[in-house]
């Protein structure tokens, strides 16, 4: 697959680790997170706070200017909030097919049960979960993987249990458990990217991996 590199840092990445910006039809830069707008992209991979600074010191203007060969686009203000907003949105439209699909479970005791049959590919907790049943399914989760005395544990979200619960379908969603590997594997993708532009990456093993920066050449087309 062909990197993409960070207009900002000059780094090199995976497409799907990176954030494309785009220009609306009226000059507007936006965030195009399904990288599927026509035309000309730029790419970053970097927190939302090191987006904040590049935008208040007008770095971030200079490397677009440079990418899009146009100093006179217009960059909202609100363009840090927009990509954070999206990539939530993506992660609860994605938490939502896969309830749909059939691939997750909800309830504690349900999930308990899973776990320690090793039928749990991941495990999620909400931003709100109180530790105590977190601790309890992430001891099922290495009972079941037979990694009892290690760090394995599930995910805990920057998502609280309203927005899991309106995003699923279902009430009161606490705590997710994933039982399809392919499910887990899309769910980590967009675990990752919000952590990652959040700064919060939980490095706990395959859950969740940093946001790098690529592009194919700065402003080059996607």
């Amino acid at each position: 697959m062909t990197e993409r590199k960070c207009i900002l840092t000059g780094d090199r990445a995976d497409p799907e680790r990176l954030i494309r910006l785009a220009v609306g039809p009226e000059g507007q830069v936006l965030p195009d997170l399904r990288a599927k707008a026509p035309g000309r992209g730029a790419w970053i991979g970097v927190s939302r706070a090191d987006l904040e600074t590049a935008l208040a010191k007008g770095k971030l203007r200079g490397a677009l200017a440079r990418a899009f060969k146009d100093g006179d686009l217009a960059i909202p203000d609100t363009l840090p909030a927009m990509i954070e907003d999206g990539l939530r949105k993506a992660l609860l439209d994605r938490l939502g097919l896969e309830a749909r699909a059939s691939m997750l479970l909800t309830g504690s005791e349900k999930i308990d049960v899973a776990c320690r049959k090793g039928q749990v590919e991941l495990l999620l907790h909400a931003a709100d979960a109180a530790a105590d049943g977190n601790r309890k399914l992430d001891q099922a989760l290495r009972v079941g993987r037979e990694a009892e005395g290690t760090d394995l544990a599930g995910i805990t979200l920057p998502v609280d249990r309203n927005a899991l619960s309106m995003a699923m379908g279902r009430d009161n969603v606490v705590h997710i458990a994933v039982t399809d590997s392919r499910a887990a594997s899309r769910l980590r993708a967009a675990i990752g990217r919000l952590e990652s532009y959040l700064g919060c990456a939980t490095g706990a093993p395959v859950q969740g991996e940093t946001v790098s920066t690529d592009a194919p050449g700065v402003g080059q087309p996607s």
